[in-house]
This record gives C-alpha cells, structure tokens and sequence, in this order.
C-alpha cells in the first residue's frame, strides 16, 4: 500500500403580456380556492341553490354549449335542469357580449340565479368550468356563494402533451384528460400520434401503418399498442370542441419515423427491413429526403390529418432527426446539390419548408421543435422550445410565434425531485431580452406527459399536482405569484381531483435520502415533507422496518424504501445503492461546470455516499456536456488508500456516453501531481441498453 495525501484528480473527457389586475382572492374571499386565481373576484353574503326547477336559459347560438353544461350540472347536482331560450329567474343564464375579449367572461351568482357572459363561446364555457370547480369543492354540490368574477387569460396558448405513441392510451382515457384540462382552463390538447415505437392514427390510403406500426413486441411472445380509428378521432374532437379545447395532431417528421419505415420501408435511405422500436431514444433511420415518394406520403397523410383536425396548427417535429443515413444516400445527395443546398441542415430546411408549403396550401400552419431553426425557418412556421428558452428567443426576435415548453419546468415524464411543483410555478414564458413587440409573439406554454417511463395508469400522478401550476402560470397575471398562498389552494384542490377520481402524486419529492459521517460510519437519514407518511425500509433485500432514526452503513448496500399513508402504500418503491468511503462527505472541487440538467444534488453530490441506478434521470447521476471534468478532492489530511473508483453510465439512445478516459494523479502538497495510471473505457458506443461501469484503479 502507498500513503498519499489528501489529492486525487479525475480528468474526463466525454463524448458525447401582462394584464394589470385587480386581484381581491385573498381579502375577500379566503374560502374559494379556485386554480387558476381570477383577476377579479368579490363575494357577498348568502348563495344561490340549484334544484330541480332550475332552467340553463342561452340564445340559440350556445345551445350546444347549453347541452354540455346540462350534462356537467347533472353529474354534480343529479338534477336533468330543462333548456330553455328565454332568461328568468331561477336560472343559468350563458350568453355572449362582444365588447369582452374572447376568452374573457364575467360569472355573477345572486341569490336568484346565475349569469355567466362570455367574449365567445370560449369564454362562456370558462365560466363555466369556474363555477364548476365552486360546486365540486363544496361540501353541498348544490350550492354557489353569492359573488362577481371577471377574469381572462395571459396566454392564447395553454397546453398539455399526451404523447400516446411510445404508450397507447384509451379513447375515453384520452376524453377525461380533456375535462381535465377544461377544469382548469387549459385550451390545447397537443396529441402526439406518431413515434417510432408506434402509429396510432388511421390512414385509410396506407392502411400498413397501423396494421404493422401500430404494434411492437412486448417483449413476452406477444404484441403491445394500439391505435385510433378515425371516428374515434371525429368523437375525440367533437368532445374537446365543446369544451374549448383544441386537439393539435403531431405528425413526426422526419425523424421518429420508425414506426412508419416498419410499415413501408421504401421511405427510408436504405430500404430496410425494419422494425417498430421497443426501446426509447434517438434512431439513424429517417424519412428519406431526397425520394419525391416520400414527399407524395406525407401529403396524402396529412391530407387525411387535415381533415380530422379542425386546428389551424399541425406539429409536424423535426426533432432527433439524425443526418448520418442523409449523408450516405445518394439520393440525398443528389437534392442537396440539384436545391443548392450547402449540407444535411439544410436540407432538413429543405424538408420542412416542402411541408410547410404544402400545408398552407390547405390553410393549416405548422409547428415544429427548435430543431426546425437549423439551417432556416420555415417562413410561417411556430417554433417550439424545448431545449431551454433560446429557440423561443430566437424564433421571436426573427418575427415567428414561439410556445415555450422547456425541459427545465415543462417535462411531467421527468421525476418530480427534477421538477417539483414550485419549479412549475416559478416557469416564466416569456424569455429574458425581449421586447414589447418580440414578447407579444410568445402564444404561450405547454406541459409535456412524454410516456417513454409513463403508461396510461401513471399518468395522473405525473401530471397532477405539476398541471395546476402550469394553469395558473399560463392563465393569471404573473404580478401577483404567491407560492405558498397557491399551494394552501391546491390543498383544497386535492378534494376535487378526489371526487373526479384522480391519481395524484406529489407536490415534491416524498423521500428524502441524506447522508453524513458520524465517527467512522455512514449514516443515511430518510425524511419526508409529509407528517403523516411512513417509511419503510430495507437492506440487501432483508425485510422492511418502519424507519424511527438513522441507519448505519459500513460497506456497499442496497437499500430499497416503500412510503405508506393512511394505510394505503404508494406503488413505486424507491432504490437506492450506498457505499462507505474514505472520502464520505467531503466537497470536491470542480474544475468544471456540470451540467443544470443532470446536477445530481449539486457539489457535493459525487462524494455522498449515493451510487446512480439504471434510470439516468433518477436524480443521482452528474452529467458533463462538451467538455472534461476535473474532480479534486482535499482528504484533509495523509491516508492510506488501496483503491480508486468511479461510476459511470451509458445509454446511447439518449446520447450519454461512457468517458474515453479517467485519469487518476495524486499529490502531496495540492500543486504538484504524480499521474498514477489512466483507466481506459472498452465499451463500444453502440453497445445497447443503459449500462453501469466502474473506471476501478488497484493502488499497490
């Protein structure tokens, strides 16, 4: 064995608009905790009851609106009230006024009856959902406060994601996420249909996407998906139309086209064979770009499309569209030089552009991901940011309509010790340095239920309680954030989403794991922000304990914990990997930034005990983009050490990729370095799945 002193360096290289607004909520009104706050909102004494002879009076043009309205107040008052053309008394009194804005109502409750006025149809039908949210908190669903709402939107732009490709979800799943959406006032249901593990709308000239690229292997002898025949389609559209939310397809192209290349494989560069993908991530096998039977495809699909979906907006992706098969492809070659096109960005330019003009030849505009301002925008195209808020900042400062949607506060797939509920809160749209005009091009924001780690019967404790924040944020004036005063309403809201049979998850993380040093011996602390939780744990698969205090860990350990409450135990289990070492505690220096997106806890987080899982999103990984990273670590003082060890993960598809290289040194006085020995990776970067390795150093 060697004494060393205290200093270890790893190097690695990886490849790798407001309204100004009265807001009375807090002062008048300190019982009603509707989501989003309205603008405007007094109440007085006494409440109007509904009963039996109640009537829903509208003119003719909301009578269908009237319908639905009829069907909501049965479900919550059991009571069939009677349509009726001609306002009284004792009645639910919807109408329209031009003079509002169009998403803006006015909601008036006296003792003798209620009147909701919209700018639009959509308006009326937001005061509809306000009173509806007042009758489900209530203890006597019959019963309304006497009161005065005014109230609109920030943003034109309020939407979820339902990404129903990589997991199918029912069509009447699909219909209560839009009741949900409506409760809270969201207007956009952006559908994504198209994926390389699955094609889940009908096209009646192509009949092979769903006969082939609806389904894929499960894995277990069998076949996994599904898919929506084009009435299911017509009834999913006619169901959010009347409750004032737009379906927004997403057609992917020309990436995640696997699904569709398994089906008819002559639309690739190579011709395939292929198969629908069973794994998640980024694949080299796109449409082809320089095959004019590509092209003639896509229009006859979303020639179909079109005609399903009453929306101006199609999405048509142009994301994870890797250009290897483009640059080995004749064909695309050959467009690239007979289009004078510089290179594959640009011909991915090319590629969008060809749609874009093909779509607005059938009066639909497009929306793409941010890659789509590589090599040139589209000239009417929307941009949607993701990778931040710099491609919504660009695409606005250049005149385009942007929808901001970031991984930072947007992503409900990622686990919510990544995004929390606050984080969702503290989501501001509108990026940094702009100007009056650029901001104005902001439409708004959307959450993202990606469903990579999410089928159907997780998806409410992904969404929920992360979506009330992300409807308050896109609806109300953003003067007047109040997190804790939000988070005393959601407490409330949590009876609604009860009685509507939601599976909420949490607002932050349940579990807290932490570890620290006391004497020799690691301890490991586990904490909840609830009182009422218990946890229980266990150690190498022993069986569990109710967690009273601290638990020691003198060597590698795997601990596993189950949360319970009020008798009932939550169905994740959390796993966590420990391991005791010499350096247990201690912050190192970073000579290099890591990653915001992969922080791992922060400074201290490479030192504390916890080993990374198999999920590289799991909270415990530190990641480091384009660049080496340097780890010192102060020991304080002369040990003994005999071994060296770092882990890593790889997963290809997500492009995380093991370091060439770790390179050990030591010193004895924090200046001068002995290089002990590099440690050089062997794994081969196609290698599939999500790998663990340790980069282990023997000292002798």
């Amino acid at each position: 064995m060697v004494k060393k002193w205290a200093v270890i360096i790893l190097v690695i290289t990886l490849v790798g608009c407001d309204q100004k607004s009265k807001v009375e909520t807090e002062i008048v009104a300190p019982n009603l905790v509707l989501i989003p706050k309205p603008s405007s909102l007094i109440m007085a004494d006494g409440f109007f009851e509904f009963q039996k002879s109640t009537v829903i009076a509208s003119e003719e043009a909301l009578a269908p609106l009237a319908e639905v309205v009829q069907s909501y107040l049965f479900d919550l008052t059991t009571f069939q009230n009677e349509l009726v053309s001609e306002n009284q008394t004792n009645a639910l009194i919807l109408k329209m006024d031009t003079l509002l804005a169009p998403e803006e109502y006015q909601l008036t409750v006296t003792q003798n009856g209620i009147e909701i006025i919209g700018g639009e149809e959509i308006g009326v039908m937001h005061g509809f959902q306000t009173l509806r949210q007042v009758l489900l908190s209530g203890q006597n669903q019959n019963r309304v406060p006497v009161m005065t709402i005014r109230d609109q939107p920030r943003f034109q732009w309020r939407g979820l994601l339902l990404d129903c490709s990589r997991h199918f979800m029912e069509k009447d799943f699909v219909k209560r996420y839009i009741d949900l959406l409506a409760l809270y006032k969201m207007n956009v249901l952006h559908w994504h249909l198209t994926e390389d593990q699955g094609w889940r709308i009908e096209i009646k000239k192509y009949p092979k996407l769903t006969e082939v690229g609806a389904w894929r292997d499960d894995g277990k002898g069998g076949k996994y998906g599904g898919f929506y025949t084009q009435e299911d389609i017509k009834e999913i559209v006619q169901y959010a139309q009347e409750r004032g939310v737009t379906v927004v397809p997403e057609i992917e192209l020309p990436g995640h086209s696997q699904a569709a290349l398994a089906a008819y494989p002559a639309l690739s560069c190579t011709g395939g064979p292929f198969e629908v993908q069973t794994e998640w991530g980024v694949f080299k096998d796109i449409y082809c770009a320089g095959n004019d039977s590509t092209f003639q495809f896509l229009e006859d699909v979303l020639t179909e499309v079109i005609a399903l979906f009453p929306s101006k907006y199609i999405l048509i992706g142009g994301d994870a569209a890797p250009k290897i098969r483009w640059e080995q492809c004749d064909k695309c070659q050959n467009r690239i030089k007979t289009e004078g096109l510089h290179d594959e960005h640009e011909l991915q330019s090319y590629f969008i552009k060809r749609i874009e003009k093909f779509l607005n030849e059938n009066d639909s505009q497009i929306i793409g991901w941010d890659e789509i301002l590589e090599g040139g925008l589209a000239p009417g195209a929307t941009v949607q940011s993701w990778r931040g808020f710099e491609g919504a900042a660009e695409a606005a400062k250049s005149g385009h309509q942007a929808i901001v949607s970031p991984t930072s506060h947007a992503y409900f797939d990622y686990a919510i010790h990544d995004i929390d509920m606050e984080k969702v809160y503290d989501f501001e749209p509108v990026p940094e340095g702009l100007s009056v005009a650029e901001a104005a091009l902001i439409l708004g924001g959307e959450c993202n239920m990606w469903s990579e780690r999410a089928p159907q019967h997780l998806v409410d404790s992904k969404v929920f309680p992360r979506m009330l924040a992300m409807a308050e944020v896109l609806w109300s004036d953003s003067t007047n954030r109040n997190y804790n005063e939000f988070t005393s309403r959601v407490q409330q809201q949590y009876k609604i989403l009860d009685k509507l049979g939601v599976k909420y998850g949490f607002e932050k993380p349940p579990l807290v794991v932490t570890t620290k040093v006391v004497g020799r011996e690691l301890m490991v602390e586990m904490d909840s922000y609830d009182d009422e939780m218990e946890i229980y744990y266990a150690l190498n698969q022993d069986n569990f304990t109710l967690y009273e205090y601290p638990v020691g860990i003198d060597s590698e350990t795997n601990l596993a914990i189950i949360l319970k409450k009020n008798e009932i135990t939550f169905p994740d289990t959390t796993f966590q990997k420990l391991i005791a070492h010499n350096a247990i505690g201690i912050v190192p220096k970073l000579t290099y930034p890591y990653n915001r997106n992969y922080t791992a806890g922060g400074e201290s987080a490479l030192l504390d005990g916890k080993k990374g899982g198999n999920n590289f999103r799991d909270g415990n990984w530190q990641g480091y983009w384009a660049s080496d990273a340097e780890v010192i670590i102060d020991l304080g003082e002369s040990k003994t050490i005999n071994h060296l060890s770092t882990g890593f993960i790889q997963y290809n598809n997500a492009w995380i990729f093991f370091p060439d290289s770790v390179e050990y040194s030591t010193s004895l006085d924090g200046k001068v370095y002995k290089k002990m020995r590099t440690v050089v990776n062997t794994m081969d970067k196609k290698e599939k799945g999500q790998i663990i390795q340790d980069f282990q150093l023997a000292v002798s």
